[in-house]
């Protein structure tokens, strides 16, 4: 009797009512800011609608097609097996997903979670596996490093090599970190795979896996568009949603107040406070985050490129919503996709420490000294990522409102009797 009185679910009555009361009052609160600052929260929506409509639609749904074409012709078993033993010694993955950390990396966050989901759906992965994937599969494209931090918040191209090589060693330290994430639970299970390369059974698990699939040309490629754009409308919705929420925290004072605690970790590591406010609107969002640190005088360009890696590898409780929808629609665990974040915060600050002096100090020097820049920080490299951005920015509103219009034809296509 007292067990069933005071726990509900396996939690006690007290806390779960206490959640009801926190959540509640969070919503009544958001939604009475939304009426007393109707003009900011407009303005910060259009902003983040903005970004979506721009880059993050046109810039994620070729390689969300691409993929579900990939898994249906049966390419991903091709590369599993071929990649086995590679991932599997490694980050105790199986061969399919360096697939996905792959598009991962060129399509940028959340790719990962999204294939990671999808294969967890066809069981390619067991629930483990997959929270071992998700936590490193994610990560900014070098398309925003290079063409929206580097280039367009901090001007200076050279930046971009240091933030990218931080944020995927970052990354790759943290797929290292994670392969010991339920280990315990997998001690028998994995203990036999068989890890030899095998091309004759890749071609093998090629084929078995697209007549497994059985759908023509045109229905993949339909269920591949409703499929990606239903996953880009959901996170559309959340880059809006916590672009408000981050004008709100603003106009309220709590990102003021929520700085002053994060002060004294920076005071901790010698860094200014005036980028305490900076951080904290990046843990929210990475865009307004890292724009901030670009234009924080009181700091140097080393601490303003540490607190902007911080905040690039962290991706961000936006993101980092759009994967916990995601992943909520399988059995696999939020929370261990969260501590990987933390992880590869850290390690990325680290990996930028200990490469400014010899990728950005040095290298500035040299160019300075001898009027040559080295190969990897020639001009034109980076002009590439410049255009690609800008070129991004002018049509991808129109490739957005293509993809829409196919998406409607689709649904109701599908729909009609």
């Amino acid at each position: 009797m007292y067990q069933s009185t005071n726990f509900q679910g396996g939690r006690p009555v007290n806390a779960s009512k206490l959640k009801t009361i926190i959540l509640a009052s969070s919503a009544t609160i958001m939604a009475a800011s939304l009426m007393v600052f109707p003009k900011e929260s407009f303005e910060a929506s259009l902003r983040g609608l903005t970004m979506w409509w721009e880059v993050v639609f046109p810039s994620l749904l070729p390689f969300f097609i691409v993929s579900e074409f990939l898994i249906g012709f049966g390419v991903v078993s091709f590369l599993g097996t071929l990649l086995e033993p590679l991932m599997r010694p490694l980050f105790r993955v199986p061969g399919v997903g360096g697939f996905v950390w792959a598009m991962g990396l060129a399509s940028g966050y959340p790719a990962g979670a999204k294939l990671t989901a999808r294969l967890r759906q066809e069981n390619k992965l067991t629930a483990i596996e997959a929270e071992r994937l998700v936590s490193f599969t994610n990560s900014s494209n070098p398309l925003f490093i290079f063409g929206a931090i580097a280039v367009g918040f901090f001007h200076n191209p050279a930046l971009g090599i240091v933030l990218a090589l931080s944020h995927y060693l970052g990354n790759f330290c943290v797929g290292l970190v994670m392969r010991f994430h339920g280990s315990k639970k997998e001690e028998t299970t994995q203990k036999d795979k068989d890890n030899k390369l095998s091309l004759k059974t890749a071609l093998h698990m090629l084929h078995q896996e697209r007549l497994k699939d059985g759908r023509p040309i045109g229905k993949i490629l339909g269920d591949a568009v409703q499929s990606s754009v239903s996953t880009l409308l959901m996170i559309g919705g959340f880059i809006i949603l916590f672009s408000v929420l981050n004008r709100l925290l603003s106009l309220l004072d709590i990102t003021t107040l929520l700085s002053l605690f994060v002060s004294v970790i920076l005071a901790f590591f010698h860094m200014p406070n005036e980028l305490s406010l900076p951080l904290i609107s990046g843990i929210f969002e990475i865009t307004l985050g890292g724009q901030m640190a670009s234009q924080t005088g009181a700091a140097t360009l080393f601490q303003q490129v540490i607190i902007t890696s911080f905040i690039l590898a962290f991706s961000g409780f936006s993101v980092q919503a759009q994967v916990a929808s995601i992943l909520a629609e399988t059995d696999i665990r939020f929370k261990p996709f969260f501590i990987a974040r933390l992880f590869h915060g850290l390690f990325a600050a680290f990996f930028t420490v200990i490469l400014w002096k010899p990728l950005y100090v040095d290298q500035q020097l040299v160019e300075k000294g001898t009027n040559t820049v080295p190969v990897f920080l020639q001009g034109e490299t980076y002009s590439v990522f410049h255009n690609m951005w800008q070129l991004l920015l002018t049509y991808g509103q129109l490739v957005t409102l293509i993809a829409l219009m196919i998406y409607v034809v689709l649904t109701f296509k599908k729909l009609s009797p």
